[in-house]
């Protein structure tokens, strides 16, 4: 199943640059392709070495799959391994398509431009990016092998679903290959203010990929604001409304299209026998306290999480919250660990819950429970289960799924969720209780107003939260995305 993988050598300039020549559609191709940085598989090996594939949890995948298998579709996308080339093949009822990296390219592509570059730049800068010319070359030519890897199995006329920030130039260079194909794009992470933007010494060629799209989709209103003016203005595009006019007389659109999850999979989840059993385990495991108070997120420098457990200290150590009856369960997912900024940003929570709760521990128990480690959906929605108070309070965030995962979840109609009004999440979940995460007296008060609220006020924000939770859905998300897709382009 796997060979040796050695790439040709690309001029990047020339790739991002250059004319590409055109391909003719193959006749048995897909109508309908996803390109992502990551495949919707996961692989495993059984103990007699068999190889297996088994399809990865999330929301898009659970969202686009139908798609794929009415339309005998194809996901394009890196499979996770270096150095190794794996044939396409196919997997309940679409197929996959392998894209290969090097150790190299995922170094530079992936952990140097993607992460270190362009999700700073695009998260406010909250940690400086790093600008280097190696890695921009290395994300031009990966780049170019995935528009390339998707025009071949495209047909005639196909809808292609370029997905996030890895792959930015993609929908441009599959343009110029294949004309015939209707291209969308959708950034799950913020897009940033104009000023932030220009930073970027690639600048233009960020902007004329995107501008090889249709439809150009943003969590925010304010993301595709910024996009367009930037295409007024910097990549000198004659704009009209949501509509920027391209050389060849197509119009590229640019909107928001809020994502969500499935709403109702996650609350049957919640209600499973065994998942109540393990929030029954898990309560009691924390000694029952009168109130929980819950963080979810994975260990980025962008989600807060020092200013979160900072305020946590202070109202412990002030007594404001009694840490006898009250535990804040803080889960951490482990992210980018071979990262020097990621790797602080670890040591540095290790050592403020340390010492929070070498100060406030009562009769053995610590008000602050961290686990640095990563839990299965069902687990995740044991602790839902028991959160009275849901804590989202990243510096910035595209969306941010947590908040609506927790509104699924929480049955009980008096619970309540904090959330930083720099999360997407914030434009749709507006009776929670908002809070600004660089103010840490603020987030300390709205965390106790949210604690000490009436029932009455808290089951009128949790209906409406839930209202818009089970009315605006991933399947929603992606149907109106699709449908506005067909409908551009001229």
């Amino acid at each position: 199943m796997t060979t040796e993988f050695n790439p040709a050598p690309t001029d990047p300039e020339a790739a991002a640059e250059e004319p590409t020549t055109p391909m003719d559609a193959p006749s048995d191709g897909a109508s309908f392709v996803v390109v992502a940085n990551r495949l919707p598989v996961d692989r495993t090996t059984d103990d007699e070495g068999e190889v297996s594939w088994r399809t990865s949890p999330g929301g898009l995948v659970t969202a686009l799959e139908p798609v794929m298998r009415r339309n005998g579709g194809a996901w394009v996308g890196w499979h996770g391994a270096p150095d190794e080339k794996v044939e396409a093949f196919e997997h309940d009822g679409f197929q996959v398509v392998p894209v290969p990296l090097t150790a190299d390219e995922v170094e530079e592509y992936y952990e140097g431009f993607s992460n270190a570059t362009l999700w700073p730049l695009y998260h406010d800068a909250v940690a400086f990016p790093e600008f280097h010319r190696e890695w921009w070359d290395a994300y031009v030519v990966v780049n170019k092998r995935f528009a390339e890897r998707a025009a071949e199995v495209a047909g005639e006329g196909a809808t292609v679903w370029v997905q996030d920030y890895q792959l930015q130039l993609v929908p441009q260079m599959l343009r110029a290959l294949r004309p015939d194909l209707k291209i969308g794009f959708f950034l799950h992470i913020p897009f940033p203010p104009v000023e932030l933007f220009l930073q970027l010494p690639w600048r233009r060629q960020v902007l004329e990929g995107l501008l090889g799209a249709d439809l150009v989709g943003f969590q925010t209103a304010g993301g595709a604001a910024n996009f367009l003016r930037l295409s007024r203005n910097n990549a000198e595009r004659k704009v009209k409304g949501d509509a920027v006019e391209m050389p060849d007389g197509r119009l590229s659109r640019a909107r928001a299209f809020p994502i969500s999850i499935d709403a109702q999979s996650f609350n049957d989840m919640a209600n499973d026998p065994e998942v109540i059993k393990q929030s029954e385990a898990l309560l009691e495991e924390i000694g029952n306290p009168e109130i929980v108070f819950l963080g979810v997120d994975r260990l980025d420098y962008t989600k807060g999480l020092r200013q979160r457990i900072r305020a946590f200290g202070e109202l412990f150590e002030s007594g404001q919250l009694d840490p006898s009856k009250t535990v804040f369960i803080q889960v951490a997912t482990p992210s980018r660990e071979r990262v020097e900024e990621y790797r602080k940003l670890r040591d540095d929570i290790d050592l403020l819950v340390g010492r929070i709760n070498s100060h406030t521990a009562d009769l053995g128990r610590d008000p602050i429970v961290y686990r640095h480690a990563s839990f299965g959906r069902d687990m995740m929605a044991a602790m839902y289960r028991i959160a009275d108070v849901m804590v989202v309070t990243p510096l910035r965030d595209g969306m941010n799924l947590v908040a609506k995962e927790y509104i699924a979840c929480h049955d009980d109609p008096e619970g309540a969720l904090v959330l930083s009004e720099f999360a997407g999440a914030a434009h749709e979940l507006k009776q929670a209780y908002m809070v600004n995460p660089y103010d840490i007296n603020g987030m300390k008060d709205t965390l106790l107003k949210a604690a000490a609220d009436s029932p009455a006020n808290r089951r009128r924000r949790m209906r409406a939260l839930r209202k818009q939770v089970f009315t605006h859905t991933i399947d929603k998300w992606a149907d109106d995305f699709l449908t506005e897709l067909r409908g551009t382009g001229h």
